[in-house]
């Protein structure tokens, strides 16, 4: 069995597809784009895929993961091609490759976010992320399948920071918008970008005034240099691997 590892996006109004809705889109895109998918034993067979780490619904994303298993070979950038346009626009396929040794999901600890807050001037989130970077903790309150939790946002956090803007926001016209890059540890419970915005909160105050959007930029390992390693860059043969 071949198994191909596979990075897509959410964008756009995409971005509000559900993980499930997402799992049943891209087994149909299999079906129509011919993909031989190998399938798992017993009485109701289920096709072999595997998901890493996916974004929260409503949250747009340059770097979501999965797993695949094939019954034949096939290379990686036909398999692209084919996904990406079998799927929706907003959910694009942008890189494949066959997998190599270990774990997929063993490969990414950390990912990388941007959110731009609408409504919030530039200097008044720095104040709020200099409140923020020197609390020895933040503790954050949110409904988890095992119900309410209380957990510190703080110590997931790595980096954070306000950026410059280099280009008008998305959706945003005629009002001030910071953006908040940060970077985000893998922990348990999860730390989304919701409960840093929870813990901004909690710290200096900042509300929003409209809903901010959030966009998952990169995951993967995290180095002592504070980068992210792509988790398909040790699978990689020296092929090139279309990625638009």
């Amino acid at each position: 069995m071949q198994r191909i590892r596979i990075r897509y996006a959410k964008r756009g109004p995409l971005r509000f597809t559900s993980h499930r809705d997402f799992a049943r889109a891209f087994e149909r895109a299999l079906r129509r784009a011919g993909v031989p998918v190998a399938f798992s034993q017993g009485f109701t067979p289920h096709p072999k895929i595997s998901y890493a780490s996916a974004a929260p619904t409503g949250v747009a994303s340059e770097a979501e993961y999965l797993e695949i298993g094939l019954q034949a070979p096939v290379e990686p950038s036909d398999l692209r091609t084919a996904l990406d346009s079998a799927l929706s626009p907003g959910l694009d396929v942008l890189d494949a490759v066959v997998a190599g040794s270990g774990s997929l999901a063993d490969r990414i600890d950390a990912s990388r976010w941007r959110i731009e807050l609408p409504g919030i001037e530039p200097d008044v989130l720095r104040n709020a992320v200099s409140a923020f970077l020197a609390a020895a903790e933040v503790m954050v309150e949110r409904m988890t399948k095992q119900g309410r939790r209380v957990f510190d946002a703080r110590a997931a956090v790595s980096g954070i920071d306000v950026i410059e803007r280099t280009g008008a926001p998305s959706g945003v016209a005629g009002v001030p918008c910071a953006i908040l890059e940060m970077v985000v540890r893998q922990v348990t419970p999860s730390v989304r970008p919701d409960d840093v915005l929870s813990g901004l909160r909690v710290v200096a105050d900042l509300e929003p005034p409209v809903p901010p959007r959030a966009t998952r930029l990169a995951q993967g390992t995290l180095t002592a240099q504070g980068e992210i390693v792509d988790p398909l860059e040790a699978d990689r043969d020296g092929a090139a691997i279309g990625e638009r």
